[in-house]
């Protein structure tokens, strides 16, 4: 129930303080010298609800101690503050505290109320029943603890929600895998089988290989491998639990175990993050070393993650790939999950960050290698 201080309970706190003050103006007046200190309490009491929600417990001591107070003071005044201190605080699920300050009260009000000096035992105990009812006081517990069971029930079935939804996309997404595999996996092996083939007879009789076969070799292997490459995906999707920040430095091991040097930045102070921001940067960065190592022949790569107070921003860039003369190979350098920019990987990457609202910049470098920039919101993500 922590949080920012809510407007509504500062009118309820001011409400109370002003109920009090004027049912202590309108009753029996106590000795001159107690006037300021018994107004005093009162106000306080009234006026500690509004950091009811962030302080329960506390707030439950304070409003408890300045209704003795003023009940000692003189006072005749019902202990409305401590009843709306009791409902918040079994609310905030604090009932054992609760119990305890409740039963401290009913012995303590009589008490508060001999002390002032004006009734005799009997007259204080009836006092101290009209100060603080314990039909009140079970109706404040009551009411918060029904209020609590609410809100838990609300919460699991919105946990109970969010797994179903994942199990069914888990579900899924095994599915479109094996539908991928079926119908598309057996086509492009006999599309390759076959253009492999006519390449080894064209050779052995002699012949040139025509380009356009040739053509059709290579991007028989290349779907096959991006195939293979989604499939893996899908299935990790499915089968893996989320993966998320915390995951970035088992990559970045992984990649510099396959060779490629690799360094990870952090930058800022980590706040909470929703778990769609944080699979998806995940994701983000598996992609773009995946292609490094595949497409790039890059010796460096840098992975860069910036946490600013609205957005989450990845970077990673790569050194590409040069010759021993330092020029630019003759294949121009591949964006992340591809050939081109329509790449199956890089459009993935896309549409994950407008999912969530963001923004995507992947491109070459003008220093040579290919850079990849995330920027992913924190506000309002699903």
């Amino acid at each position: 129930m922590g949080g920012r201080i809510r407007v509504a309970d500062v009118a309820i706190a001011v409400g109370v303080a002003a109920a009090l003050l004027v049912t202590g103006l309108s009753g029996p007046r106590p000795a001159p010298y107690l006037d300021l200190l018994g107004y005093a309490l009162l106000a306080v009491g009234g006026l500690a609800l509004t950091v009811r929600r962030r302080a329960p417990a506390a707030v439950l001591v304070v409003t408890g101690v300045s209704a003795l107070g003023y009940q000692a003071a003189g006072f005749d005044v019902p202990a409305v503050a401590y009843l709306v201190a009791v409902y918040t605080a079994v609310r905030d699920g604090r009932r054992a505290v609760t119990g305890a300050s409740a039963v401290v009260m009913l012995g303590a009000l009589p008490l508060a109320a001999l002390a002032a000096g004006r009734h005799d035992a009997a007259e204080a105990f009836a006092q101290a029943r009209g100060a603080l009812e314990i039909a009140w006081l079970v109706a404040a517990w009551a009411a918060g603890e029904a209020l609590r069971q609410a809100e838990r029930r609300a919460e699991e079935a919105e946990r109970t929600r969010e797994e179903t939804a994942r199990r069914r996309a888990g579900e899924e997404r095994l599915h479109i895998a094996r539908e991928l595999h079926d119908s598309l996996t057996h086509q492009i092996s006999v599309i390759k089988l076959q253009a492999e083939v006519a390449v080894h007879l064209a050779r052995r009789r002699g012949e040139p290989v025509p380009e356009s076969l040739q053509a059709i070799l290579e991007a028989a292997r290349e779907a096959s491998r991006e195939l293979r490459a989604t499939l893996e995906a899908l299935r990790d999707d499915a089968t893996s639990p989320p993966h998320g920040i915390d995951h970035l430095e088992e990559l970045v091991a992984r990649a510099r175990a396959n060779g490629l040097d690799v360094t990870l930045t952090v930058d800022g102070r980590r706040p909470g993050l929703p778990a769609a921001v944080e699979r998806t940067a995940y994701r983000i960065v598996q992609e773009s070393l995946t292609n490094v190592a595949r497409h790039a022949a890059a010796a460096t790569a840098s992975v860069r993650i910036d946490y600013r107070p609205d957005a989450l921003v990845i970077r990673v860039d790569d050194d590409g790939a040069t010759t021993a003369t330092g020029d630019k190979p003759s294949t121009p350098h591949k964006p992340p999950g591809g050939p081109s920019a329509g790449g199956v990987g890089l459009i993935g990457m896309r549409e994950r960050v407008t999912a969530l609202g963001g923004r995507l910049h992947a491109a070459p470098r003008d220093t040579g290698g290919f850079s990849v920039r995330a920027e992913l919101p924190l506000e309002g993500t699903p």
